[in-house]
């Protein structure tokens, strides 16, 4: 049972790595927003559709809600099976479409504010690994390449399905997994500045 394996022991070494799991979140927001907002190698992780405009006006026509689609969509394997689907398949374009709320730039504090907490997420699991692996006293180097691994697991190693299952390519994958393998460096780094 999970309560086997979480002592009570356990649950205070993670509590007492409170001060790196916040350090590395604030390290990674901040990594976070230079990389975005002052490098610019992501610039063009997305494509612009010709004719942007007549592509938003007909997008708006269709009065879709925010969220995800699937074009052309198959509800059931039945359906995908089916020779009609098949068909719209074969003609094309093909696609998956993420709809945003109007100016989302607008909202975008809340994405940042669930960004942080994901950090925030990432650093307690990160500390939970290296408390399981690790003693107090632990040397730097140690606690920086097991933090830094179990870090960059959550930053960097999910975005390979993007590009595996959505199309996203790969090039815009790599460099989204190389800022995660940036954040986890930071993370490792504040782990093994700050451990016990």
């Amino acid at each position: 049972m999970l309560s086997d394996l979480v002592s009570d022991e356990v649950s205070a070494s993670v509590l007492s790595l409170l001060l790196p799991i916040f350090v590395a979140a604030v390290l990674v927001f901040v990594a976070s927003s230079v990389i975005h907002m002052f490098i610019g190698y992501h610039r063009n992780d997305r494509r612009a559709v010709p004719d942007e405009n007549g592509a938003m006006d007909a997008l708006r026509g269709l009065g879709l809600e925010p969220g995800n689609y699937a074009i052309p969509h198959a509800g059931s394997m039945e359906v995908m099976k089916s020779d009609e689907f098949q068909e719209m398949a074969r003609r094309g374009p093909s696609a998956f479409l993420t709809v945003l709320p109007p100016n989302p730039q607008a909202r975008m504090g809340r994405q940042l504010l669930q960004w942080f907490v994901y950090c925030l997420v990432v650093g307690l699991i990160t500390a939970f690994v290296c408390v399981m692996a690790l003693g107090p006293g632990e040397e730097y180097l140690t606690v920086f390449v097991l933090a830094s691994t179990a870090a960059f697991m959550g930053y960097a190693m999910a975005l390979a399905q993007d590009a595996i299952w959505s199309f996203q390519g790969w090039a815009a994958t790599a460099r989204s997994m190389f800022d995660g393998l940036i954040y986890a460096l930071l993370t490792g780094g504040a782990f093994g500045w700050l451990w016990p």
